[in-house]
């Protein structure tokens, strides 16, 4: 009794009430009789009654767990027992004349019981079903939340292995380039630790990572190619979600730097929009080897269209052509105002 009772939560409870309050009235109103009897009042509890054990003893034991053929017996047994309760008690009990006197069939009464006890039990289900449905959206939005935390905590590691390799390379060889390499990854591992921990950081911040980001990977190149990077537009006024457009930059690198010694060719162009419609594009050259597909299916790629499906639903277009040697990256994102 005490786990029942438990079940009734207060704010459920309340609104029941409030519920039953309301049907009372309705139930009650006689316009050639504003006073409300003790018949109405006894009728209308035992109706209330039946509701209850529907609510919250036949539907979460049986019809929540699909049982039923037994939720269905229960309802004939239930509205059985109505039946003569009401017939053969309550109205022996209050009306002693001709109605007390009359049984009434079966079907008749349960016409007059059934519509005020259903509309009980269903505002009972429209509770359970809303109940129910922000509890899926809740955790919907902690596996999103969960999902982007992991995918997101995947893409340091990956960036963070790359360049140490490079660096212990040349290292190695013991170029002077060394210094400058380590102090542009420090700039970088120091904003991609510290300051990109929120679901959103500004455009202009992300930007500035990016810089310092094609900067690093350009000291590598040396004199093997070319690298390009073009910003059009104010950037001041948005946000964005931190490390996504760094990927296909860090990819472009990858797959050329992999498959190329000389002639490497990237070109980086961001262009944002006074609306807030950022158009990124990347494209870089690269040889056909046997390292292309698996570069192209890295981890950092398939994280990046996982976090933009779930950060940007239906607000990004994302394209990706393999042409003659050229791989290009188009991104069309609706960023949001600070």
């Amino acid at each position: 009794m005490k786990k029942f009772l438990n079940n009734i939560k207060l704010k459920e409870w309340s609104f029941q009430a409030l519920v039953l309050s309301i049907l009372f009235i309705i139930y009650s109103f006689d316009k050639n009789s504003p006073n409300i009897g003790w018949d109405k009042l006894v009728f209308f509890c035992h109706y209330a009654f039946l509701a209850l054990i529907i609510n919250y003893y036949f539907l979460p034991k049986f019809f929540y767990k699909k049982r039923y053929l037994i939720f269905l017996f229960l309802l004939v047994v239930l509205f059985t027992y109505a039946y003569f309760m009401e017939e053969y008690v309550l109205e022996k009990l209050f009306y002693r004349g001709h109605r007390g006197k009359k049984i009434s069939n079966f079907f008749f009464t349960l016409l007059d019981i059934a519509p005020l006890v259903l509309t009980m039990v269903g505002v009972k289900f429209a509770w359970d079903a809303n109940k129910k449905q922000n509890q899926v959206e809740e955790l919907l939005t902690s596996v999103k939340e969960s999902e982007l935390k992991f995918l997101k905590s995947q893409i340091n590691p990956h960036f963070l292995f790359n360049n140490l390799n490079n660096l212990y390379s040349y290292a190695i060889a013991e170029s002077p380039k060394t210094p400058s390499i380590i102090l542009e990854l420090s700039s970088v591992l120091r904003y991609m630790l510290y300051e990109c921990k929120e679901d959103k950081v500004t455009l202009t911040k992300e930007l500035e990572h990016i810089k310092n980001f094609v900067k690093l990977n350009e000291l590598q190149i040396e004199e093997r190619g070319k690298v390009s990077f073009f910003k059009v537009g104010n950037c001041d006024r948005f946000v964005i979600a931190p490390l996504i457009l760094i990927v296909f930059i860090e990819n472009a690198f990858k797959h050329s730097t992999a498959s190329q010694s000389n002639d490497i060719l990237i070109d980086i162009r961001i262009d944002i929009s006074e609306k807030g419609i950022l158009n990124f594009a990347c494209v870089n050259s690269y040889l056909p080897n046997s390292n292309n597909e698996s570069l192209a299916k890295g981890i950092g790629l398939i994280n990046v269209k996982k976090r933009l499906a779930i950060l940007y639903p239906k607000k990004h277009q994302l394209n990706i052509s393999n042409q003659n040697n050229i791989y290009k990256v188009e991104l069309v994102l609706e960023l949001e105002k600070k």
